[in-house]
């Protein structure tokens, strides 16, 4: 079940305006010129932001995505015509030959179960053609990116085009690792309407990763660093080969 943020249109209308930077997007949008994809699968596509550049650029592109609101917004955008959107989970897209598939904005964490992890991964190896790259980002546990996640460091006003200044800022509420939970707050000040979204992710070891991907049949060609984010996550290239 996709967390409210995601899901509640009232949410998901402004997650766009609360998030104007991307500079990660950029690092993936030079990948897909690096590996030379002209078929780009984007999990956990939100509300198509990166799927949206690249068929910008020319690049055939799917775009899954559990929550339907978030869709419903990406479908709306400029140039949404020429994405195929999914809805559902990985398990649920057509049969596929894609270059290269992205988990962007640490996706990969949404998946707390080992299972629901493995069959998302299972899924991405059907969707690529045989030499296909899987990429995606997961912050580093050792790094405890959740100290930073309370109100005086995550709180923002945002005066948004249509709907009016929002307030909104995060609490943590519980880590019980590799488990991380909070929840973000949202008031509106058109009517006082405060609205919250409480999230759950999974922050797992560099180990752990490699072995889950291993085991999927994917070969680890490297792991880098985050460029827009030094020394905080984990970003995993790899590859699958019949």
């Amino acid at each position: 079940m996709p967390d409210a943020l995601f899901s509640v249109p009232r949410l998901v209308a402004v997650y766009d305006p609360l998030e104007p930077e991307r500079p990660d997007l950029e690092v993936y949008l030079a990948m897909v010129g690096e590996f030379g994809a002209s078929r780009v699968l984007d999990v956990g596509c939100g509300t198509g932001s990166f799927a949206l550049m690249l068929a910008e650029r020319g690049v055939d592109v799917v775009g899954v995505d559990p929550a339907l609101a978030s869709l419903e917004v990406a479908r709306g955008k400029a140039g949404a015509e020429r994405v195929r959107w999914v809805h559902g989970d990985a398990g649920a897209l057509p049969p596929l030959q894609v270059d290269l598939a992205v988990m962007t904005g640490n996706v990969a964490q949404v998946f707390v179960e080992d299972d629901d992890w493995a069959a998302t991964l299972a899924a991405v190896r059907r969707a690529l053609a045989p030499g296909g790259r899987f990429v995606f980002e997961t912050r580093d546990p050792a790094q405890q990116a959740w100290l930073g996640w309370n109100r005086q460091d995550t709180y923002q006003r945002i005066d948004v085009p249509g709907v009016g200044v929002v307030e909104n800022w995060t609490e943590l509420l519980e880590v019980q690792l590799p488990l991380v939970t909070f929840q973000s707050t949202y008031v509106f000040a058109e009517d006082g309407a405060t609205l919250t979204s409480q999230s759950t992710l999974r922050f797992r070891t560099k180990p752990e990763l490699e072995k889950s991907l291993t085991q999927a049949g994917f070969t680890i060609d490297e792991v880098r660093d985050a460029p827009d984010r030094p020394n905080l996550e984990f970003v995993f290239v790899t590859s699958w080969r019949p």
